[in-house]
């Protein structure tokens, strides 16, 4: 059974995704923004009610919208959002650092790691920023950290499903089973089970999973 995990903004749809079978929420503010992090009381009250239906909770650690590319007083901010999410048992945290070089940013995702550390963690679509020639390298790499997976758009945020399931498919194959890759973006009720079928994805993450087909 291919895992679903719905991507919320703060508690808006919270209900409603749980009881159409989400097994994991991916919590955030600001999705206009492409999610940032979530306050106190929101990651308290979503990680209670995940948590009473079985549901597990993935929390952004993003302190602003914009790129990925953090100074070290943001790292130092990020840190202590990911203490904070530990301390209200989030299952996990959700985030990615880069350099203007197109370049993991490796220090930084270590820093972060290590506060990380006893929960999942989710290198976000980050990756789509890295140069092409990183991609397939920060695969290896993340994975040798321990990283639980990646999410990913599989190339230009605009392009639909159908334009850029051959990229997750191939990134799937490359990590064969050494991290999750996660295709998101544009994924929705209509087209989910096709592209879980021609990516091979055990897990699939997106906003709509749970409309109309």
């Amino acid at each position: 059974m291919v895992l679903k995990e719905a991507c919320i903004e703060n508690t808006t749809n919270l209900e409603k995704v749980i009881a159409a079978g989400a097994n994991r929420v991916e919590l955030c503010d600001n999705l206009a923004e492409g999610g940032t992090s979530v306050s106190y009381g929101v990651a308290k009250h979503v990680a209670q009610v995940c948590h009473e239906k079985n549901v597990s909770v993935m929390a952004m650690v993003r302190p602003r919208k914009g790129n990925f590319i953090y100074t070290k007083e943001e790292i130092t901010i990020m840190i202590e959002d990911i203490l904070m999410y530990k301390k209200l048992s989030a299952d996990g945290v959700v985030f990615g650092c880069i350099t203007d070089a197109g370049l993991l940013d490796k220090p930084a995702i270590n820093e972060l790691l290590k506060a990380a550390k006893g929960l999942e963690v989710t290198f976000h679509m980050a990756f789509d920023e890295l140069v092409e020639i990183e991609k397939l390298p920060a695969i290896d790499w993340l994975a040798e950290q321990g990283v639980t997976r990646i999410l990913t758009h599989g190339g230009d945020g605009a392009k639909l499903p159908e334009e850029t399931f051959v990229h997750w498919r191939k990134y799937i194959d490359y990590a064969a089973g050494r991290i999750i890759i996660l295709p998101g973006g544009g994924i929705k009720s209509h087209n989910m089970e096709w592209i879980t079928k021609e990516t091979g994805a055990a897990e699939i993450h997106g906003t709509d999973l749970f409309g109309e087909r």
